[in-house]
């Protein structure tokens, strides 16, 4: 679960609804002082939300970019049915797609981990509203086998237990060490808490089963010529390995950045390093 710092929004920013063709979605809309060089897209990943892209949104607007961060369907602020068909994969994707045109595209687009899948699903559904597209902590097939067995474990939970008993089970599972004082004093936030609990159970479970068995699809993406693509990481990442996330990376022909200090969320470990790799390959485009 990624920690954003916190949730409240910079001063650059308004935590608004986003309306498209397929409904509205909780946004943090960030916006430079001047013209905007251009649009980003930022979609978080598994149990998280638009919050964890949050100390990235400064350094975004400072260096000219629009940043959204969205909440996806039944994440967080972004409401969603209790049907599983409406968080299959090309569901979402289609998602991504209504709300770069409500941006008004076209976008540089940004996954975090399960949301790297989900917006790799929306460029080869159709690449033509994206500049870019950056992959970050986000890998080419299903999670590592340990992830695989935690989603089952969450999975089997929320199958017989209220969100509010399995974020107590959560928290005794994954007790900080105590001389991991950080860790420790989040475990105790109320905002990553409510966060927790207006997720939607069933898209959590959907989305997990996604995690545990998504195909190869690099090749495809490869051939999607006309979106320059980057691949972004932290020095380790417990979800996908680091060294096959540099062969995707050399299978893609993209270009690669490994955040010094962070894990599998750079966007929280390292915001402002993070950002810098980011708007340095938009700026090529």
């Amino acid at each position: 679960m990624s920690r954003p710092p916190t949730f409240v929004p910079p001063s650059c920013a308004r935590s608004v609804r986003l309306p498209t063709s397929r409904g509205e979605f909780a946004v943090l809309d960030a916006r430079p002082a001047g013209t905007p060089r251009g649009t980003a897209l930022l979609l978080p990943g598994y149990t998280g939300s638009k919050e964890d892209f949050i100390a990235m949104l400064e350094p975004l607007t400072a260096a000219g970019y629009r940043a959204v961060a969205a909440d996806g369907r039944g994440q967080y602020e972004s409401g969603g049915p209790d049907d599983e068909g409406a968080y299959a994969q090309a569901a979402l994707a289609a998602d991504v797609l209504a709300q770069a045109a409500a941006l008004g595209g076209p976008v540089h687009l940004v996954g975090h981990s399960l949301g790297g899948q989900i917006a790799r699903a929306a460029v080869l559904l159709d690449a033509s509203p994206f500049v870019t597209f950056t992959l970050m902590s986000s890998g080419p097939a299903e999670v590592s086998p340990d992830q695989r067995q935690k989603v089952k474990l969450l999975a089997d939970a929320l199958a017989v237990m209220t969100m509010d008993d399995v974020w107590t089970a959560m928290q005794a599972f994954d007790a900080p060490a105590p001389e991991d004082s950080q860790r420790a004093a989040d475990s105790g936030r109320e905002d990553l808490r409510q966060r927790w609990l207006r997720h939607s159970p069933v898209q959590l479970r959907v989305t997990g089963r996604q995690l545990t068995v998504e195909p190869d699809r690099v090749d495809e993406l490869a051939a999607v010529r006309t979106v320059p693509k980057h691949v972004v990481s932290g020095e380790r990442d417990d979800t996908w390995p680091v060294p096959l996330l540099d062969e995707m990376a050399s299978r893609l022909g993209a270009a690669r950045t490994v955040v010094a200090g962070a894990e599998h969320s750079p966007n929280t470990d390292r915001p402002a390093e993070t950002s810098a790799a980011l708007t340095g390959f938009w700026d090529r485009y």
